[in-house]
């Protein structure tokens, strides 16, 4: 048997015809898979996908307390240390008055003690209750100064933690703004910093509070502790079999809670893929045609019917466990109230000792709850900021280089020399040995099909990225010895989907400068005519003075083509010895199209500059000097519109096609009595 003959190729000036080897493919089954659940009712959260901000949600629900007590210190020391950079005096504050309010709750207990020692006393009561004033008065001193020192405690906390959160914010904005490009592309990074942001910022805050919780609840329980020494030694053990069954049942409690918010986050999830569709301005003309409102609003029903048996559920188990924990406390404590007793009968402990001790042991199992159920949230939320300083310190080591060679304000020759470049993670090359000069005054075109390598280069050019070999010279000086943003200074991008600033329309021509405030008028006015951005301002209600988004009041909002004019504008306001345009009219109509090219080809406003276009519609490229033809990373052709048409190579096969979509279709001639 004969092999199958090659597929022929295409011939020149040729669209390739459509696939004729499809893959296989089985028919549909009767019912689709619209839900989300699939065909089971068991746990809904099982085939969701880990979102990226949930990473450690419901995490103190499975660490075991060795765990958590192991990793309580360093998040004592982490918050300490974040703290003393914030603000030492208030710190310093915090610290000396919780150990002092700590202080005070055990001194004031010991003075309970005393009260109900003359209290208990042999005498007629109006002597005892006379003898007993001088402890109530030290009493009420005790629990004055607790109030005010807890008064302090909190004071210096709302001044501390405030500073925490401004200055973790404003070093991660700030990292976070000048990492390198590629990092930013990087979709792993790109959820980590998200997480960090809308979690990590958020607990560093509210961990502040909880640290000086866990602390008073640990300091409480320690004092209680040491009164209870002080009354006798015997008393300590009694402590312990009065406080951990209780101690045992908030365990359990706390990591039932943290499962349970887990579970719901992910149940919630759900449910708002319903919610936002039915809400989502992009989908609600196409929602309507199909009248599809009912069977989303049938599904929206059905996963929140399931959420409300969750919910019911979760809630009766919360219940119970709350009442088996409470049952085994009260056990331990009805124990510790038996040995109590017969320490009393046997005379091992005053009356007024033992009730001084009863105060003592309810005061221990408050704190221990209090010290279980906060040290689980800051072990929680002390992942979610470990989390945002390994962000922060992942930033450090993306950003660009700074150097004392800054890029100069004028150039004559940017050089590429053989260079190379692949995209983190893919092994074919991006760039696999470019080697071009650009010269001042010129206008150069990159053409090419999707992926081959056009928008890199750009890149490359523009700093944002650099080569892995070869080099990238600006007359002569290699762009790696120069600060990085010194040379993003002196060049200006315009692209295919601009930046939609929500300012003001002067501010979205100046911030190509950096500017938000300040601008140069007929710098402005010169940009904005040049790029057909004029005439989107002239008809705004406010002209240069309107926010352009819808956010804000008064605020209008632009169509494509006109933030294209406007993003125009701003690249020509930089006036930078680099421009590159990268498909920048791509939602221009035709007139519009015509004026910013006839701006950027012909008027332009800086003579010495150098243009680089790239355009897939090739008519737009004619008039450049240079053309350079890319595919599969490198440059295959080069030269003028007329040079490359005389060619008849990949350049004329693209010009050709284009131009032929643009003439009139002969119309066949029906010949009588012949059926069409």
């Amino acid at each position: 048997m004969s092999e199958p003959a090659e597929p022929a190729e295409p011939a020149a000036g040729r669209v390739p015809g459509p696939r004729t080897d499809p893959l296989p493919l089985p028919p549909p089954p009767a019912a689709a898979a619209g839900r989300q659940d699939g065909d089971h009712d068991g746990d809904m959260t099982e085939n969701m996908e880990e979102a990226y901000w949930s990473v450690h949600d419901g995490a103190a629900a499975s660490a075991s307390v060795r765990q958590v007590l192991v990793r309580l210190p360093k998040i004592t020391a982490l918050i300490g240390r974040l703290a003393w950079q914030a603000d030492r005096a208030a710190t310093t504050t915090v610290v000396v008055c919780q150990l002092a309010s700590a202080a005070m709750s055990a001194f004031g207990l010991l003075a309970s003690v005393a009260v109900l020692h003359h209290l208990f006393a042999e005498g007629p009561t109006p002597d005892r209750v006379g003898a007993a004033l001088p402890q109530i008065l030290l009493v009420v001193g005790f629990l004055a100064t607790r109030a005010l020192l807890e008064a302090a405690v909190a004071t210096a906390q709302a001044r501390v933690t405030p500073k925490i959160r401004t200055a973790l914010e404003c070093d991660f904005l700030r990292l976070t703004a000048h990492v390198r490009l590629e990092a930013v592309e990087d979709a792993d990074w790109h959820d980590e910093v998200h997480r960090a942001n809308d979690r990590g910022l958020f607990y560093a805050r509210q961990i502040v509070g909880q640290v000086v919780s866990l602390a008073s609840a640990a300091l409480g329980l320690a004092g209680t502790a040491g009164v209870l020494s002080v009354l006798h030694p015997v008393l300590l053990p009694l402590l312990l079999l009065s406080v951990l069954p209780v101690g045992a049942a908030a365990v359990r409690s706390a990591r039932a809670r943290f499962h349970s918010f887990k579970r719901w986050n992910a149940l919630q999830r759900r449910i708002r893929v319903f919610s936002w569709l039915l809400l989502d301005v992009e989908a609600a003309a196409e929602l309507r045609s199909d009248t599809a409102q009912g069977a989303l609003l049938d599904e929206h029903l059905r996963l929140t019917e399931k959420i409300a048996e969750e919910d019911t559920r979760l809630g009766v188990h919360s219940a119970l466990l709350n009442l088996a924990g409470r049952s085994v406390g009260g056990l331990g404590t009805g124990i510790t109230y038996t040995a109590l007793a017969a320490m009393l009968i046997a005379g091992w402990l005053p009356l007024a000792a033992g009730a001084g001790a009863v105060l003592a042991i309810q005061a221990g199992q408050a704190s221990l709850i209090r010290l279980v159920e906060v040290a689980h949230l800051v072990y929680e939320q002390a992942m979610w900021v470990d989390d945002l300083l390994a962000v922060q310190e992942r930033c450090r080591r993306l950003l660009p280089r700074e150097a004392r060679l800054a890029a100069p304000d004028r150039v004559e020759t940017i050089a590429l020399r053989d260079v190379h470049f692949t995209y983190p993670g893919k092994t074919a090359p991006a760039l696999n040995g470019i080697t071009m000069a650009l010269r001042a005054g010129e206008t150069v075109a990159f053409v090419g099909l999707n992926g081959s390598g056009k928008s890199t280069c750009a890149k490359l050019l523009a700093g944002l990225y650099e080569a892995h070999s070869g080099s990238v010279c600006w007359d002569g000086v290699d762009v790696r010895t120069m600060d990085s943003q010194s040379l993003h200074r002196q060049v200006a991008c315009v692209l295919q989907d601009p930046a939609r600033f929500p300012f003001s329309a002067l501010a979205n021509i100046t911030v190509s400068t950096g500017e938000l405030t300040t601008a140069d008028p007929q710098r402005a006015m010169d940009a904005s005519r040049a790029s057909g951005a004029d005439t989107v301002i002239a008809d705004l209600p406010r002209q240069w003075q309107t926010l352009l988004s819808k956010r804000f009041k008064g605020g209008q909002e632009l169509s494509g083509g006109q933030w294209a004019k406007v993003a125009v504008g701003r690249g020509l306001y930089k006036k930078a010895p680099l421009l590159l345009l990268d498909e920048p009219t791509a939602s221009m109509d035709p007139p519009s199209e015509h004026a910013v090219y006839e701006a950027v080809l012909r008027g332009r406003l800086r003579d010495d500059q150098i243009t680089v276009l790239i355009s897939h519609r090739l008519a737009s490229v004619v008039d450049c000097d240079r053309i350079y033809v890319f595919d599969a990373g490198r440059i295959v052709e080069s030269g003028s519109h007329d040079d490359l048409m005389a060619v008849g190579g990949v350049y004329a096969g693209m010009f050709t096609l284009q131009a032929g979509g643009y003439r009139p279709r002969t119309t066949p001639t029906r010949t009588e009595g012949v059926t069409p």
